[in-house]
């Protein structure tokens, strides 16, 4: 008896009945451009639409948007819009980009990192609904959220309706980490008072931004997603959003290797290497390995001159990337006691990127990791309470 039983569990789990639980999430997951025209049509019926979009726009099949609106019949796709890097992703980070015309559409394509990044009225004249489907990365200082709340704020301003199609926080929507960014420090690398990591939709975030916009904003929900899935968990095909984020180690890795502009700690391996000039790759992995930071492990390892750190994401549920970033550039002080930017009449990119000051302040005093951490948890802890009532999903 005990063997037949066994020899029956044995075929359940080979035929998937009792298949993990991202395997069993994946067989009833949606998009949020694939809810859309199944139950959301209504929003652009016998209206003209345009669509902010890029490479990443595409259904689970890897068919798109631009294509299933184009050969929508009840309505007419009649302008899109790139944000940074291009509608093909494919300009480098900061580089202008040229408006221009789709070859086979024959409509406009006005860019939005060239010489304008949030879309003026004369290149909403023609257009009633404002479709948004682009794929985020779950970091704050990530421009394609800036060119969301950017449309939402011209949409507001022409009257138009603005629908977002929401998509996975591909760093899960648990983890919301790192130093919350103040009001002086807006900018286009930092749009709205986040912390570094969110744990939010691109959906959920347009609620956020809402609460101070007031846009006509519609956001059509995934199905089948839960807080606690990571993009892996989705079983999408990750497309590469941006020239140096070709896959999800740099995904994850972003957030915790990129934060060092102007301090000469960089980021090099698309994100999945930090380090500088003047640092023992030993002693930096032995400090970051002890830290104790969840689901990550630190191999040491030089690029030419400079000493530094690969990341092994061991688990990336757990990983925590603001988090990580904080310790690798706080042991890379105590290390070689680099140079803090600092902000006088212009603010320096570093305290563009940490959303504040106070950061860059308690490098230079020489303040550890865990200090650094525990100064900013209360503001943290509030804006965790604040984006509650913006959240979709359980």
């Amino acid at each position: 008896m005990k063997k037949a039983l066994s020899l029956m569990l044995g075929l359940l789990l080979i035929f998937g009945v009792f298949a993990p639980s991202g395997e069993a999430r994946r067989s009833d997951f949606k998009l949020g451009n694939e809810v859309f025209l199944e139950k959301y049509a209504y929003l652009i019926n016998g209206k003209r639409v345009g669509l902010v979009t890029n490479q990443t726009g595409v259904n689970s099949q890897g068919k798109s948007t631009i294509s299933v609106l184009a050969e929508y019949p009840h309505a007419t796709l009649t302008a899109l819009y790139g944000p940074e890097h291009g509608i093909d992703g494919k300009a480098k980070a900061g580089a202008y980009v040229e408006s221009s015309m789709h070859p086979t559409l024959k409509i406009p394509i006005y860019s939005l990192y060239g010489k304008t990044r949030m879309p003026t009225a004369k290149m909403l004249e023609n257009i009633d609904v404002l479709v948004f489907d682009i794929q985020d990365i779950g970091a704050r200082s990530y421009t394609y959220i800036s060119t969301l709340n950017y449309c939402m704020k011209a949409a507001k301003q022409n009257n138009k309706t603005i629908v977002v199609l929401d998509r996975p926080n591909p760093l899960g929507g648990t983890i919301v980490e790192g130093p919350v960014l103040e009001d002086k420090y807006k900018s286009f690398v930092g749009v709205d008072n986040l912390p570094m990591t969110h744990g939010m939709t691109i959906g959920e975030l347009a609620l956020f931004f809402n609460r101070n916009i007031g846009a006509d904003l519609h956001v059509v929900p995934m199905e089948g997603y839960t807080r606690d899935m990571i993009f892996q968990d989705t079983g999408l095909r990750w497309v590469q959003s941006s020239p140096l984020i070709p896959d999800l180690q740099s995904v994850f890795g972003y957030a915790a290797t990129g934060l060092g502009e102007g301090t000469g700690i960089f980021q090099a391996d698309a994100f999945k290497w930090i380090g500088g000039k003047g640092i023992d790759s030993k002693k930096y992995a032995a400090l970051l390995n002890k830290a104790g930071l969840p689901g990550v492990t630190f191999i040491p390892e030089k690029r030419g001159s400079a000493g530094g750190v690969r990341l092994k994401i061991t688990n990336y549920h757990a990983f925590n990337p603001a988090k990580t970033g904080i310790y690798a550039l706080a042991y890379a002080h105590s290390l070689n006691k680099f140079k803090v930017p600092k902000s006088g009449k212009t603010i320096v990119m570093f305290d563009k990127i940490m959303g504040t000051d106070k950061i860059g302040k308690y490098l230079s005093q020489g303040l550890s990791p865990q200090q650094i951490e525990a100064n900013y948890a209360p503001q943290l802890n509030k804006f965790k309470q604040e984006r509650k009532q913006y959240l979709i999903y359980n």
